[in-house]
């Protein structure tokens, strides 16, 4: 049975597949599309967290969306103190998320 699924995989997926008695058909993506599939599988991942339940299953989503960033950064260039700063000056004009707010609305 054929399904399609055209996104991003990890490296060792296709022999995965090919060890299931299954054949993938895949091809190498350039720099720019490379980047691109980079974002959208976050997005993937960030609704897969949103879905876990146990700690487990979080774990697992947490460690896929933080290989991501890993590699979001480096096409980027993005140095991790920079991203460490940004976060920095974040919090100290926003705030973080210690105190569980949730807007509801304005007016």
């Amino acid at each position: 049975m054929k399904k399609t699924y055209n996104k991003l995989i990890r490296d060792k997926i296709p022999e995965i597949i090919l060890n299931s008695g299954k054949k993938p058909t895949v091809k190498v993506l350039n720099k720019k599309q490379f980047k691109e599939e980079l974002k959208n599988k976050l997005v993937e991942e960030a609704k897969e967290l949103s879905c876990a339940s146990g700690k487990k299953e979080i774990v697992n989503e947490l460690a896929d969306i933080s290989e991501l960033v890993e590699w979001i950064c480096r096409e980027y260039k993005i140095e991790k103190r920079d991203l460490l700063k940004c976060k920095k000056d974040k919090n100290l004009k926003r705030g973080s998320f210690k105190d569980k707010l949730f807007l509801i609305k304005t007016e």
